[in-house]
């Protein structure tokens, strides 16, 4: 399995964007999927969860603000990030946990401006 980061790019304070995470391969057995990010300088962080019943779980400080998704189909997740503030600066990670082993993406770099 490989994931697949992107949509990560620059914009102002109070902006929106969309990250995706594409997988390759066989994904059978995935029991939850989760977006970190890593700020520079910092520790990788937690943001958001989503299991396979479709129960979220959010970082208090993106609560509100980013709502993370999937579609099994197309063996997509996505995390939709809106009041974008510059503490949110960061390389974002998809990661998939499933019966086989855990998949970390690549990362997508997210720049906030003030």
């Amino acid at each position: 399995v490989q994931l697949q980061a992107s949509g990560g790019g620059s914009v102002q304070a109070g902006g929106s964007l969309r990250l995706s995470c594409a997988a390759s391969g066989s994904i059978n057995g995935v029991k939850v999927r989760r977006w970190y990010r890593q700020a520079p300088g910092k520790e990788r962080d937690w943001v958001a969860t989503i299991m396979t019943n479709g129960y979220v779980n959010y970082a208090d400080s993106v609560k509100g603000r980013f709502t993370i998704s999937r579609d099994i189909a197309k063996k997509m997740m996505y995390l939709q990030m809106n009041s974008l503030e510059p503490e949110d600066t960061a390389v974002y990670y998809c990661k998939m946990n499933t019966v086989y082993g855990d998949y970390w993406g690549q990362g997508t770099l997210v720049t906030v401006s003030s």
